[in-house]
């Protein structure tokens, strides 16, 4: 057994040192769809049946929502929470709880910080032919280029059955998505507890990468986001417009971003806006690359596959998403836990640590990131003496008329100045599914023409 070991340990290190990143045989392809979904998750619930098996019919539309509607309303109205995880008792819990969570427990537990834990619900469904192409990918996608670039892959997950860290991360990068668009408030809490909204604007996104199914990735864009930004008064008519790569992030070929400034009124490269800028969507209380609690270039890190673990976190969250103001939702320390529904969920947990001669304001970071729909759930954040600083979690939930998920709401935490956001989450009405814009809205041009004067 010692000898297997330090084998597989010999050629991972060989595979790593000339760049290159293999693919898994056939044989262990022909897992998906079998004891494997065609996304790489486990088919099977847990143990215990806390985790049920997944559900390849996905969600069940709820009688009381309008057909063709981006109402969502909550399919599990009727249920209530299994237990209620609190400071009396969440050491019991606590090897199902992230480091997050029980820093959160620490620290705000006396203060009436809390979980109201439901039955999990595993529907997330993707269309058939993204099931094919994932399928194609895990024996034909390879990461090269240190890790920085995809060769191989087609519109679908690249690692369905992931071999290292940073291939569970391309998994959440490039994540299934359709296009949508609303309007939303950012608000931080200040350590006094006062809500301060940070940012009004309405944002919209579409993704190239799934719109040619048949065809390589290659240099296809993956993703692209633009913000445009209404108050506070002093940034009303800003644009922020991004265009996120799906395959390449080599020297010349990531992120290209362009900011529209009301003052100098007129558009502008913007290559700040990546890694550990402070983001001024949140007044500064996060970073760029927290964004979706993690988003970008992997450049800067060092990324260890830890595992799976089962982990109680934020899901089918479909009330405070869709329904419920933001205002009603900030709690002086915390979100209303009241307003917040947990599930057990199976999860890769991935570690990562600043590369040696690399700049970040964070030393180190754990993402959990969900096994049915590849996306980062929770992180935490540690400053450069190691020490806890900063946890997230998204607010993910499964359109149960779509083939896809929303996951553009996330908050964070932070545990040293006591200060938290919310951001993403959309004003109720606002947010609309499959939209229709043309592509020169998501063009620099397009922007100087949007743009207040």
């Amino acid at each position: 057994m010692k000898t297997g070991f330090s084998l597989a340990a010999i050629c991972l290190s060989s595979l790593v040192a000339t760049g290159v990143l293999a693919a898994v045989s056939a044989e262990e392809a022909s897992r998906l769809g079998k004891e494997l979904t065609p996304v790489g998750a486990e088919m099977a619930g847990n143990a215990d049946g806390s985790i049920p098996p997944w559900d390849p019919k996905g969600i069940p539309v709820p009688s009381n929502f309008e057909a063709g509607s981006d109402n969502y309303v909550n399919p599990f109205a009727d249920e209530k929470p299994l237990y209620t995880i609190d400071q009396g008792n969440w050491k019991k819990y606590a090897e199902f709880l992230t480091v997050g969570t029980q820093a959160l427990f620490e620290k705000y537990g006396a203060d009436g910080f809390k979980i109201h834990v439901y039955p999990t619900h595993r529907g997330a469904i993707r269309p058939d032919w993204y099931y094919a192409n994932s399928q194609k990918n895990a024996t034909g996608a390879t990461l090269v280029e240190d890790g920085q670039k995809i060769e191989g892959n087609l519109p679908g997950v690249p690692f369905p059955i992931p071999q290292t860290g940073l291939e569970v991360l391309w998994n959440h990068m490039i994540r299934y998505q359709e296009d949508s668009k609303l309007n939303y408030d950012v608000y931080y809490v200040a350590s006094n507890g006062n809500p301060v909204l940070a940012t009004r604007g309405s944002s919209a996104q579409i993704f190239p990468m799934f719109k040619d199914p048949d065809a390589p990735v290659g240099d296809k864009v993956w993703g692209k986001l633009r913000i445009n930004y209404d108050e506070p008064a002093r940034r009303a008519g800003e644009i922020l417009l991004v265009h996120e790569p799906a395959a390449d992030y080599t020297k010349g070929k990531g992120r290209k971003a362009w900011q529209y400034l009301v003052g100098q009124r007129r558009v502008r490269l913007a290559p700040a806006v990546s890694f550990d800028t402070p983001n001024p969507g949140v007044a500064g209380t996060s970073t760029y690359d927290d964004a979706y609690v993690y988003n970008g270039s992997p450049e800067r890190f060092t990324w260890t596959l830890v595992g799976k673990k089962e982990m109680i976190l934020p899901a089918s969250n479909y009330d405070m998403i869709f329904q419920d103001k933001v205002e009603d939702l900030l709690g002086e320390k915390f979100l209303n836990p009241d307003k917040i529904r947990w599930e057990k969920r199976r999860v890769w947990v991935v570690d990562s640590n600043l590369k040696e001669g690399n700049r970040h304001i964070y030393s180190r970071r754990t993402f959990y990131i969900d096994e049915d729909s590849w996306t980062a759930i929770s992180s935490e954040a540690y400053d450069g003496r190691g020490d806890l600083w900063r946890v997230q979690y998204a607010y993910v939930v499964n359109l149960y008329d779509r083939t896809t998920d929303f996951s553009l709401a996330y908050g964070s935490y932070d545990i040293t100045q006591d200060v938290y956001n919310l951001s993403g989450k959309p004003i109720p009405g606002t947010y609309t599914n499959n939209v229709e814009l043309p592509d020169t809205y998501f063009s620099s041009k397009g922007m100087a023409r949007g743009g207040v004067r």
